[in-house]
């Protein structure tokens, strides 16, 4: 049965979208503009659909690891897979391979590469601590090998492709970005939701989540299996898209029972949300350039990450 933020969300979603394909430096009215069936069929409306898609995955794995670490500030970058997708995609650029198909496919292999590391030095007793040292590890060697190569960049054209790259952005993407993103986003999602029931049980505590038959090892292999999909496909095809994943579970968690499992799909619809508008806000902005989504987003969740760090800092006290 529908909850409350699914079905609110939903019907935001819905109001959402058409909005946005009429948005950008010049508004788009479907009977008047020259050729307005190509632009919106080929350039807005596969970039709203990225929007939705990486939104979606964003905040479905953002609501997935507050639950499985019990941290309500907990971020999808912490496992360390969107540094490895960056890493794979920093090198793709580097090697003067990012054409259409490469440039995403060394992403995910960069992403499944940081998946099997995480697996590897997590090991099989499935700790919390050391999975997310070893997240955190994982990202801090991810970003020191980008920033490696960076600074061995052959040109300063290149510098300037990588650089720009890693903002994150949904400019110039098209219905093969869509084709490669939403099958392995919802696959992920899947995976996020069959580790449901395990992060419910979690929220009593690993020990009693153990008596009720949850094995650690098999619930961090879904949230890897999970986060690895939705996050790395989201890099492959936008960048580093920050902080969708630390913003939406608090928006829907007032308006569900506040069980991890029942957080997962309304918090996908309220990333796809916030993707879109965000996205559509970033074309609409009169500035000379269109602003980076990266950038916008980083913008906006930087104080909601602060006002959490002082609502916390309050309650402590």
């Amino acid at each position: 049965m529908m909850n409350r933020a699914t079905a609110i969300f939903s019907a935001l979603l819905v109001l959402a979208l058409p909005l946005s394909l009429l948005a950008g430096r010049i508004w788009l009215d479907p009977w008047t503009t020259p050729n307005a069936t190509a632009i919106l069929m080929e350039l807005r409306l596969p970039r709203g659909v990225l929007a939705i898609v990486v939104g979606a995955g964003l905040g479905a794995a953002g609501a997935a690891m507050q639950g499985y670490l019990r941290n309500p500030l907990a971020d999808p970058g912490l496992f360390g897979i969107a540094p490895g997708a960056a890493l794979g995609a920093v090198l793709a650029l580097f090697f003067g391979l990012a054409t259409a198909w490469l440039l995403p496919l060394f992403a995910l292999a960069g992403a499944a590469g940081a998946m099997a590391l995480l697996a590897l030095i997590a090991g099989r007793a499935g700790g919390i601590a050391l999975f997310t040292l070893a997240g955190m590890m994982l990202a801090s060697l991810a970003g020191a090998l980008t920033s490696l190569i960076i600074s061995f960049a052959p040109n300063a054209f290149a510098v300037s492709e990588i650089v720009t790259w890693l903002m994150g952005a949904l400019t110039d993407r098209s219905w093969h970005e869509v084709w490669l993103a939403a099958p392995l986003t919802l696959a992920g999602i899947a995976c996020l939701a069959m580790a449901g029931r395990g992060l419910d049980a979690l929220t009593l505590g690993e020990a009693a989540a153990r008596s009720l038959g949850v094995e650690p090892a098999r619930l961090q292999a879904w949230l890897i299996a999970g986060v690895g999909l939705t996050v790395g496909s989201g890099v492959a095809v936008a960048g580093i898209v920050g902080f969708v994943g630390l913003i939406v579970p608090h928006l829907v968690r007032p308006l569900t029972d506040r069980r991890p499992s029942s957080l997962l799909v309304p918090s996908a619809l309220a990333g796809a949300l916030l993707v879109l508008v965000a996205d559509a806000l970033c074309r609409v902005l009169p500035l000379v350039t269109e602003l980076r989504l990266g950038i916008a987003l980083s913008l906006l969740g930087a104080p909601f990450f602060l006002a959490l760090l002082l609502r916390m800092r309050r309650e402590i006290a």
